[in-house]
């Protein structure tokens, strides 16, 4: 880890807290390095077997026959025939009259949409004779055209991959907002840009996986299932599944190795499992190989992008024009749809910048590619590459510095809060704080000589910015504005003080690498004064824990955070009552410190309290009840939710005769709000900025033209390594919100938001001379160089171009 500083404006310091705001080390970690985690490969149940898939080769076909393996018993092979009477179709959850829905087959049926899509299912006794039934289930499909380019996929003759449909189109909507032809009419610049984002995978370390059975004792369906929000797989499970009580389901999460919105979703695999598990007497695993994850688990991003930026001569962009197009892939999922990019990326892309009308229109194309979902981000990368690189596009034109630029159309931190032209509520920002610190902590004057130096050389230098706003932690209103019928409007927290005087915690979230066992911790620590060594977080089994909506959206710290602070203010209410009445003094002369309670020339540890409120209540003052548990559903009041901030700045040098990028220095600027700990909102950036790197310059799903994935193994979609990713330099700033618990606002996603646009800015600046402007991601060595030949042949502006798969 590079440097990291420190810039605090004045609502308040670190220092004001004992545990909140501090550094400590993540408590989970000790489990971990020792060996001692426990993922769902690790499960091992008597009796248990395991499932192999069988998936469609081809894009899009129909089925004519399905032929089982011959000898095998006929509860070893699952096709839709056998599967269908237990189950229902994955159904999409969004209400808008835009919106197009259907059905998501658990196994298919008559017809398959993409390669990879499950056709049949099959058991043995482990894995490797699973996969051998699997090679031996023969599959006829008739092949039928494929769709695999999202732009002739919305042509109007285009084949419909849903009957029902009249054009492919998950949903399209746009709109104007602002005195949008005023603006136009007034605008002594305007330049239009073409861009394109790749397909890419969340790929997190630790791939898919369910283990079901059915628990006759308790009448039970038990799933192991390594996901990001265990109670909304409870439930949706009871939707899918043909006469299941939603309370006859217990959900289980074990230790999660990443997720990064990959799983977030119910997929088939879990139906299927969960409905074959209770047709048969032994518990069922299938845990997803590396080849299974990038062709079937949800893709993201793809973004065919034009915008219009029209502006004065002295930088004031006064319009915005965007059609952002995605391709969405074959269905929609639970609880993301097709739709989820599109619409995220036109309501997202003015970003932190002041922008009085916007016209945009968002189309999500239905294509036979593995469906679309949420990645870490989700929309936001693709924005900020719109609108940044767009930025730089337009300094140039006026010839302004792009940092400049950026400063005279950033907001002011004196304009919040403040709605944007597409009706977000920003609480809190100091955006203008932030380009000026990142201009100078990457030394921008002393890039400028270096370019001049080298202006010449093979070897050239440039730097580039881009600036993102992150929503998070965003509330029921927020998604009734967006059509869904399933609201992440609150969480929930349960705190209990046992007769030892220690502290369980149970929350709805899930914890699967951001160190909520610690930041959650830390907050019950800073309310009770508990040391963290007597506080347990536990979360991710239906049986004990309080329904919560789950960790996604950036929402986990704020709402969970909120629900665990709120439960233990009640707790320390209850223990004040308590220790008022014993110590026979007033509330207001109690002391409470390291988990002793002080008043009146005596103490009462926190374990005393306890023992007098579970086992001797003959103790308690009147009306007092027995017992020191709570539980906290926390609703944020302002529901619209808070907006983290960040400005990321890449110093590369381009090797003009190969087209190699080289990352010489990356800086982050980022505003959380109140850290609850710094140490691990370093982990969040430097892993976001890596996986951002990643869709920036390696990381490309490659589909060809019959829709066969080129990219199914590592050696084909690569990951940035340690060599890849330099050291992250992270300068804090803490703006505080001012409708959060401490002021804190979500950090999960905002690392990867930026890396795209920032290097694209930075690879455009080093070859400004040579007239190659970046336009597509992943910006390849052969894509640089294709462009640097093309524009020395013809003497024109160059843009980078899309390789052919």
């Amino acid at each position: 880890m590079g440097t990291v500083a420190y810039i605090r404006d004045d609502s308040g310091t670190n220092s004001e807290f004992a545990v909140v705001g501090h550094p400590v080390d993540r408590l989970e970690d000790a489990r971990f390095l020792h060996g001692n985690g426990r993922y769902l490969a690790d499960i091992h149940l008597p009796g248990m077997r395991d499932v192999a898939f069988v998936r469609s080769p081809v894009a899009h076909g129909r089925i004519l026959k399905i032929t089982p393996p011959a000898g095998i018993e006929h509860a070893a092979c699952w096709t839709a025939a056998e599967l269908d009477p237990f189950v229902r179709p994955v159904t999409a959850i969004l209400e808008r009259d835009s919106f197009r829905r259907a059905p998501y087959p658990i196994l298919a049926q008559q017809r398959v949409r993409f390669a990879g899509e499950l056709v049949a299912a099959v058991i043995a006794d482990h894995r490797a004779a699973a996969e051998d039934l699997a090679e031996q289930v023969e599959v006829e499909i008739e092949p039928l055209p494929a769709l695999a380019d999202p732009l002739v996929a919305l042509e109007s003759d285009a084949e419909r991959l849903h009957a029902h449909w009249p054009d492919n189109c998950h949903m399209r909507f746009g709109r104007t907002v602002g005195p949008f032809d005023k603006a136009v009419a007034e605008a002594e610049v305007s330049i239009t840009r073409h861009y394109r984002m790749g397909r890419v995978t969340p790929s997190p370390l630790e791939t898919r996986g369910v283990i079901a059975w059915f628990d006759r004792r308790a009448n039970q369906l038990v799933v192991y299932v390594s996901t990001q929000r265990p109670h909304l797989i409870r439930s949706f499970l009871a939707q899918q599944l043909v006469g299941l009580d939603e309370r006859r389901i217990r959900v289980i999460v074990p230790d999660v190795g990443g997720a990064f919105g990959g799983k977030t979703n119910l997929y088939p695999e879990e139906v299927a499992l969960a409905a074959m598990a209770m047709q048969v007497p032994y518990p069922l695993r299938w845990i997803e190989d590396r080849y299974e994850h990038l062709l079937s688990a949800c893709h993201a991003r793809e973004h065919v992008q034009t915008v219009t930026a029209h502006a004065r001569r002295n930088g004031e962009i006064l319009a915005l024009d965007a059609r952002i197009v995605v391709d969405g892939g074959a269905y929609s999922m639970c609880t993301s749809t097709g739709a989820i990019e599109a619409n995220m990326a036109v309501n997202v892309l003015p970003g932190p910048y002041r922008i009085g009308a916007y016209k945009f229109e968002a189309i999500s194309a239905c294509t036979n590619k593995t469906p679309l979902g949420p990645f870490r981000g989700v929309g936001r990368p693709g924005a900020c590459f719109a609108m940044e690189r767009t930025i730089d596009e337009l300094a140039h034109e006026l010839g302004l510095e792009p940092h400049e630029l950026r400063r005279r159309n950033l907001l002011r931190s004196d304009e919040f809060p403040y709605q944007t032209v597409t009706g977000l509520h920003y609480d809190s920002g100091n955006y203008r704080a932030m380009i000026d610190t990142a201009t100078a902590c990457i030394a921008h004057d002393r890039i400028r000589k270096e370019q001049t130096a080298q202006a010449e050389t093979r070897r050239r230098i440039g730097v580039g910015y881009a600036a993102y706003v992150e929503q998070t932690a965003h509330g029921a209103k927020e998604f009734i504005a967006r059509g869904s019928t399933v609201l992440y409007g609150f969480e929930s927290a349960r705190v209990t003080l046992d007769q030892s005087g220690t502290l369980t915690v149970e929350a709805g979230i899930l914890s699967q690498g951001q160190g909520l066992e610690t930041t959650l911790a830390q907050i019950a620590s800073e309310v009770t004064t508990l040391p963290l060594t007597h506080i347990s977080i536990r979360c991710g089994d239906t049986a004990s824990a309080p329904y919560g909506m789950g960790s996604v959206a950036s929402r986990s710290i704020v709402m969970a955070g909120g629900a665990t602070y709120h439960a233990c203010m009640q707790l320390m209410a209850r223990i004040r009552t308590i220790a008022a009445a014993i110590l026979k003094c007033a509330d207001a002369d109690l002391v409470i410190e390291a988990g002793t309670v002080s008043g009146g020339g005596s103490s009462l540890p926190f374990a005393k309290i306890a023992h007098i409120a579970w086992q001797q209540v003959h103790l308690l003052p009147d009306g007092v009840e027995p017992g020191l548990e709570f539980l906290h559903n926390y609703r944020p009041e302002v529901q619209s939710g808070t907006f983290s901030s960040g400005l990321h700045a890449a110093k590369v040098a381009v090797d003009i005769d190969t087209g190699k990028i080289e990352l010489l220095d990356y800086l982050v600027v980022e505003d959380c709000g109140r850290a609850i700990n710094p140490k691990i909102v370093d982990g969040q950036v430097t892993g976001g900025v890596a996986q951002g790197i990643g869709q920036a310059l390696f990381e490309h799903i490659v589909y060809d033209e019959a829709g066969q994935p080129k990219s199914v193994t590592l050696a084909d979609y690569v990951l940035p390594g340690f060599e890849e990713v330099p050291d992250i330099r992270i300068e804090h700033m803490e703006t505080l919100s001012p409708f959060t618990v401490y002021g804190m606002k979500g950090t999960g996603e905002g690392g990867c938001i930026a890396p795209p646009a920032a290097i694209a800015n930075a690879v455009t600046d080093a070859l400004r001379s040579l007239q190659v402007s970046v336009a597509v991601t992943p910006i390849t060595p052969e894509a640089v160089w294709c462009a640097i030949e093309d524009a020395r042949a013809t003497g024109k502006l160059t843009f980078t171009r899309e390789a052919a798969p």
